[in-house]
């Protein structure tokens, strides 16, 4: 901009330069520069004309658009006049509309059966690919034992195992690799619920569902490691590389760091107990907590486990039950006892998830010593107070037979106060040496 300036500047003390044009803004000049050119513009007194308006309105063509126009009309009209007529009675419209859902109904017959059939058809090929691993064909076989059956639904979001149907249920609109997982994974929560570990976090103490909650969330990821490990070293290398490339890539490298040193790991445990602490180091612990702290809030029942000794003592039994495996070593079993004391498997490390936590035992433990107090008759004060009034009456009583005057509110009959006299020479006195004061004989001055 100051070039451009200094420019113009320089061109004013030129002798032979051309007119400049400039403009102004309300008798003002708002910019550093207003010079626009060395030509004067005139587009105002420019007349614009279109040199085929005249073949705009041509009447030869107005006539065609016309003539095309009614033929239109006439149509309309035509196809309104059809709409109207109906040429078949009411009854026998409802005929080939029964006819026609008879027809609609075969054709989603066949429907369901293809799609049955081509339910079957995934389940079997998911079982063949499950039987490859040692690990999931075990649990296929325990999973027999008791009448387990897949079937595909969408009423799930991806698998669930429903214990009291005995049934698995997949979505089916996955991958065959995606269902080869999900399934074992929904095989060892069958596993766990067998041998014992699948009970509810939500009946213990809330620091020790945290861990119930986490520790059974650890399992099932390792189940799955495990089972596309033996996949892969079955020759079925696509399971294992969407576990790689899954959110579960740390885990498996974890597993296969383990594995791939020494093979002997998979049988004494150690590479399930790499998955499982390195699922504690990661952020699902987080994820986890929220949802198990959430149904805490929603429970209205409570835990039935109300005792901290034997919460300790029964969350020790479930880790153990936890890493049972159907053959191989306890991989769980030797570390329960450190699980539970350790703060890497216990801590809440989300503020918030902390905050909720603090506040359900706070008010737990204040409902429990609030029933307690109600259901208690000992420490009841009804029965406190109940003696302690018996026994003040006891006392009065004994004030009045040692000498308390006694004051006479009501005016007694004439027999009565003649009775009394002659039985008191006049003036009655108490067992004790008590004076009784009429109040009735007072009032009228007989004292």
């Amino acid at each position: 901009m100051s070039d451009t300036f200094e420019k113009f500047c320089n061109a004013h003390n030129l002798q032979n330069r051309v007119c400049g044009v400039a403009y102004t803004l309300d008798d003002a000049q708002p910019v550093i520069c207003t010079h626009i050119g060395d030509q004067p513009l005139y587009y105002l007194d420019e007349e614009i004309v279109d040199e085929h308006d005249d073949d705009l309105f041509d009447m030869d063509e107005l006539g065609e658009i016309a003539k095309e126009i009614q033929i239109l009309k006439q149509e309309i009209m035509g196809d309104d006049a059809l709409s109207t007529y109906v040429e078949e009675s009411t009854i026998d419209a409802y005929c080939e509309f029964a006819d026609n859902m008879d027809d609609i109904n075969a054709m989603t017959s066949l429907a369901k059966l293809h799609n049955t059939q081509n339910a079957q058809e995934r389940v079997t090929s998911i079982k063949e690919l499950l039987g490859d691993s040692r690990l999931a064909a075990s649990y296929l076989n325990v999973a027999d034992k008791h009448d387990i059956t897949i079937k595909m639904s969408e009423q799930v979001e991806t698998a669930h195992y429903d214990r009291r149907s005995g049934t698995i249920f997949l979505y089916p609109h996955m991958q065959l690799i995606d269902h080869t997982l999900l399934v074992a994974r929904e095989l060892r929560r069958h596993w766990q619920h067998r041998q014992g570990a699948l009970l509810n976090p939500l009946n213990f103490q809330p620091e020790h569902a945290i861990l119930i909650n986490r520790a059974q969330e650890a399992d099932l990821c390792a189940a799955m490691i495990r089972v596309a490990w033996e996949l892969q070293l079955a020759g079925k290398r696509d399971v294992w590389e969407r576990v790689e490339n899954s959110p579960m890539g740390d885990l498996a490298r974890a597993f296969a760091r383990e594995a791939f040193m020494d093979f002997r790991t998979l049988n004494n445990g150690e590479a399930a107990t790499a998955v499982f602490e390195a699922w504690f180091m990661s952020e699902r612990c987080r994820q986890k907590d929220k949802i198990v702290i959430q149904s805490m809030l929603a429970e209205h029942s409570g835990y039935t486990i109300r005792d901290d000794q034997s919460s300790h003592h029964i969350t020790v039994e479930l880790l153990a039950a936890l890493g049972e495996v159907p053959f191989g070593k306890n991989y769980l079993g030797k570390y329960a006892h450190i699980i539970i004391d350790d703060p890497i498997f216990m801590e809440v490390r989300d503020r918030s998830s902390a905050n909720f936590l603090w506040f359900i035992k706070f008010e737990r433990s204040f409902k429990e010593a609030e029933q307690e107090l109600q259901s208690n008759s000992d420490l009841s004060t009804h029965g406190v107070r109940r003696g302690l009034f018996n026994q003040e009456s006891q006392d009065h009583e004994n004030d009045i037979t040692s000498g308390a005057d006694i004051i006479q509110l009501f005016e007694h009959a004439p027999e009565q106060q003649q009775s009394k006299k002659r039985a008191g020479g006049g003036k009655n006195s108490g067992s004790a040496g008590g004076n009784v004061i009429d109040i009735g004989n007072w009032s009228r001055g007989e004292f």
